[in-house]
């Protein structure tokens, strides 16, 4: 998925920036409301973070322009702006969220995530986000539900739900397809981070370390993400085919 990012300050611009590369979105960065519509026009983004202080056009005004051409496309503001009248006037604007500065990464995630979720079930599907809209699928005793960027395993106290990122559920995704199958390094850099990616080992063992102590019952013993040392990982059903 595709996200515009509209800031004039370089810092929190970059820091939105690889908030939601690890997160696994494509951004396109704009310093400038000018720029930001410009690039709205050339790339056509699943959704929007604006922020409202910015030169030449500001972010009130780019919405005000990107919504007579979308009526759909989320917008998030994002800006130091904390009066209760700015925050109306951006939700009268047609903005579907409003982040205030200083915020958290945290804070910036699950924000992101509820948006991503809304864009996912928007009617009809666009090339970015059709694939996370595939039915949901089972890994061992792991339901993975798509649409919901969550997966869930039944317990004895109840349902255990765990967040995914867009990379969590694109590994995932390319595990489960390709199942009882060596998924190497390469292919999984290709797939769940993009061809224009440089691959780091580091990166991926991490991430993969972080995935299973979300969704695996024994981290240290996986029965879901299981290495193929020196190759990359792979996905092994009880009753291979």
């Amino acid at each position: 998925m595709k996200v515009l990012i509209a800031e004039d300050d370089q810092n929190i611009r970059l820091g939105l920036d690889e908030i939601l590369r690890q997160e696994g979105y494509d951004t396109v960065l704009a310093e400038d409301g000018r720029q930001a519509l410009a690039l709205y026009e050339q790339t056509r983004p699943d959704f929007l973070c604006l922020d409202i202080m910015m030169p030449g056009m500001d972010g009130y005004a780019v919405c005000r322009q990107i919504r007579a051409r979308d009526a759909k496309v989320p917008i998030i503001f994002i800006s130091a702006k904390s009066e209760e009248i700015d925050r109306v006037l951006g939700l009268e604007l047609g903005a579907d969220d409003y982040i205030l500065k200083p915020f958290g990464v945290r804070e910036v995630v699950a924000r992101i995530r509820a948006v991503t979720r809304r864009c996912i079930a928007t009617e009809p599907a666009t090339a970015n986000t059709a694939s996370f809209r595939q039915e949901r699928f089972t890994m061992g005793d792991l339901l993975v539900l798509p649409a919901e960027l969550r997966a869930k395993r039944a317990t004895a106290s109840g349902a255990e739900s765990f967040e995914l990122s867009l990379r969590d559920l694109k590994i995932l995704q390319l595990l489960h397809r390709k199942q009882n199958q060596v998924v190497d390094r390469a292919t999984l850099f290709d797939e769940c981070w993009g061809f224009d990616h440089m691959p780091n080992s580091r990166s991926l063992d991490q991430h993969v370390s972080q995935l299973r102590k979300r969704i695996e019952v024994d981290p240290k013993n996986p029965a879901i993400i299981r290495t193929v040392h020196g190759v990359g990982y792979r996905y092994e059903t009880k009753y291979p085919l």
